[in-house]
């Protein structure tokens, strides 16, 4: 039996004197479980106009590059490869050959190196996860990116060590059936969820029980936070993970939140996209959309989840237009950003709408992404059209980009989501403001601006996290004091 599996066969009420001398023999760190890969190369194109934005978009399409970001000002395109980069760009145009370029390192799980199966522990490493929740700055949690059933390990550990404000609810499940869930943070929770294993120790989330008061109710703010939508976006579901230990943790510790809870319940989906990040951690670390089996004669698999929510969702986007600025081509459903045959195909999609639907006073909401430092609003459909809340959303995002810098430096753009980056029909954003009627909608693309992308390195988890908390904590309390004004 191994040490993972024996400690939690011992008895709950376990003396913390033997608990302590089980601990002491196992080893005192936890190794990452990935490991650096040859480097691929990013590179950054910046057109010096749109027709030659078209046309390097038209390009990359055609070859199937991996786009990693488009704004107005640049297009970032990933290669795994430095030769294939090189063969690629020697067809291009002298005028749309990159501005600059550097490698970029894939951290690979290590099962991928070692062909051990996905997240067996390895030889010699600690199989006992001792995460030390009960001090935020000194957990060694959140210095290392988690595979899910790390993740799910996680919330089981918040929920168990903090019963009274912590309730775990299943969403519904992924379109491979994975169990969707999200933490319901509160001062006031309900008694603690039931959480058991199925007979191959994997979590089985419980459910509320019958009669259980419900949270959100009377005067409190409820303030709705998602982790990443697109898979290979680590570090918005560690930056999500980091904020409801955050809430919960001392007040007296620099980045506690939990201050916010006297006002505020906190909903906090992790892991939307579990069958994508799965992926990312067993096939592809830079796989984007969902894994949603799109038909038997489909050549691809997966939508682009941030493009299948329900308002303004559109079959065949044109991004970087508007609508009637040229005629649309019909979606290609093995592109990054196929938005799906129709609004919340996603099964992961509608699961979450389902749940928002059904919960009470909503002000606040936060999608969580990566990367550009940028924090953005509605509309994202559209770059003409402006949100009647626009003067308090601005207002709001300029001062959580304040707070941020004022934690650890980092600059962060804001504006509109079609300014920030392009326009782009059926985002979650644009769904949060109009249709759900959350006034205070926002995007927060998280670091870098680049140097890195998507492989964030793991020491930037703990920092972002941090100045995460910053801008949650500034959106929080201006919500209030806007409510509050208004009374």
């Amino acid at each position: 039996m191994s040490a993972w599996l024996a400690l939690h066969s011992l008895p709950k009420m376990l003396p913390f004197a033997l608990l302590a001398a089980v601990l002491a023999v196992l080893p005192s760190a936890i190794a990452s479980p990935l490991v650096t890969t040859h480097p691929g190369v990013l590179h950054r194109f910046t057109p010096a106009s749109a027709n030659e934005t078209d046309e390097l978009l038209a390009w990359a399409t055609e070859r199937d590059w991996d786009l990693w970001q488009i704004s107005h000002a640049h297009i970032d395109v990933y290669f795994p490869h430095a030769a294939a980069a090189q063969s690629e760009l020697g067809h291009l145009p002298p005028r749309l050959l990159p501005s600059s370029s550097h490698p970029i390192e894939a951290q690979t799980p290590l099962h991928a190196q070692t062909g051990r199966a996905p997240h067996a522990p390895a030889e010699g490493t600690q199989n006992l996860r001792r995460w030390e929740l009960a001090e935020l700055a000194n957990t060694t949690f959140h210095a290392h990116y988690h595979p899910l059933d790390d993740i799910e390990s996680f919330v089981r550990d918040l929920a168990a060590a903090y019963p009274r404000q912590v309730s775990i609810v299943p969403l519904g499940h992924s379109g491979e059936g994975r169990e969707m869930f999200a933490l319901e943070i509160s001062a006031g929770a309900p008694p603690p969820t039931e959480v058991s294993h199925d007979h191959n120790s994997q979590v089985v989330l419980g459910r509320k029980k019958k009669g259980q008061p419900q949270i959100g109710v009377g005067d409190r703010h409820g303030f709705l936070i998602t982790g990443a939508q697109h898979a290979r976006e680590w570090v918005a579901t560690a930056s999500a993970l980091y904020l409801a230990h955050a809430l919960l943790a001392n007040s007296t510790e620099q980045y506690s939140l939990t201050r916010l809870l006297e006002h505020h319940d906190f909903y906090i989906i992790p892991v939307p996209n579990p069958d994508g990040y799965v992926y990312t951690w067993e096939q592809d670390r830079f796989w984007y959309k969902n894994r949603l089996q799109l038909g038997a004669a489909a050549r691809c698999v997966g939508v682009d989840m941030n493009r299948n929510w329900g308002y303004k969702w559109k079959a065949n986007p044109e991004y970087l237009h508007e609508a009637g600025a040229r005629k649309s081509k019909p979606a290609d459903a093995c592109s990054h950003w196929y938005p799906g045959s129709r609004p919340f195909q996603a099964p992961e999609v509608n699961n979450m709408a389902n749940y928002i639907a059904r919960l009470p006073r909503l002000e606040g909401f936060l999608d969580l992404r990566s990367y550009g430092q940028m924090l953005s609003a509605p509309f994202s459909y559209s770059c003409k059209q402006s949100p009647k809340d626009a003067e308090d959303q601005l207002e709001a995002i300029s001062g959580a980009a304040h707070a941020i810098k004022k934690s650890h430096g980092a600059v962060f753009t804001t504006g509109t989501l079609c300014s920030t980056l392009y326009r782009a029909p059926g985002n979650i954003v644009d769904w949060m403001y109009k249709r759900v009627g959350i006034k205070y909608s926002f995007a927060a693309h998280l670091r870098d601006t680049g140097t890195y992308g998507f492989s964030l390195p793991e020491d930037w988890i703990r920092p972002v996290g941090e100045e995460t908390a910053k801008m949650v904590e500034y959106l929080a309390d201006f919500i209030a004091g806007k409510d509050k004004g208004r009374q």
